[in-house]
């Protein structure tokens, strides 16, 4: 990952309030963690926007990790017209029925019992591999699944925060 200044850190340090508010948004939909990370700019280095991601992200409340699942569409479904989560979920993308319809019963399973979608930083993952952590997943507690839940958002920051920056222009 990247972890020095970059053209693409230098563009968001200087970004207007109202330009950066979104770009943060689109890395999580959590206002409370946009207003931390957007309260510490500028950053000298990526590494320190990604340290102020991690410190933003464990001192989240429940109801702000709420939020931030909420821009998160299920493992399998992405939204029409979202290239990020299509991108980190590709390897849903050559799936079989049979995978996809066990994804789907799962997905409910998971949300039935926990009130949220299952959250994965599916970048790199099989859709084997996210099955067979919504499997293992779904018998935790509340409270497990929900630092499980903040680890993953963390890790899905980082890799969205990297594409961030390292982007020439937006």
């Amino acid at each position: 990952m990247t972890s020095g200044s970059t053209p693409g850190l230098a563009r968001f340090n200087t970004l207007a309030e109202s330009d950066a508010v979104a770009a943060l948004h689109e890395v999580c939909s959590s206002s409370a963690w946009g207003s931390k990370i957007l309260a510490q700019r500028p950053y000298a280095t990526a590494e320190a926007l990604f340290l102020a991601s991690d410190a933003a992200m464990a001192e989240l409340s429940a109801g702000d990790l709420a939020d931030a699942m909420a821009g998160h569409p299920p493992i399998g479904r992405p939204k029409a017209g979202d290239p990020t989560s299509s991108r980190e979920q590709s390897g849903m993308a050559g799936a079989s029925e049979e995978l996809k319809a066990d994804m789907l019963e799962l997905n409910l399973a998971y949300q039935d019992k926990f009130g949220h979608v299952f959250l994965i930083c599916a970048t790199g993952r099989t859709g084997e591999q996210m099955r067979d952590a919504i499997r293992e997943r779904i018998g935790h507690t509340a409270d497990q699944e929900r630092e499980i839940v903040r680890t993953e958002l963390g890790k899905i920051n980082r890799i969205r925060l990297t594409r961030l920056v390292e982007e020439e222009s937006a």
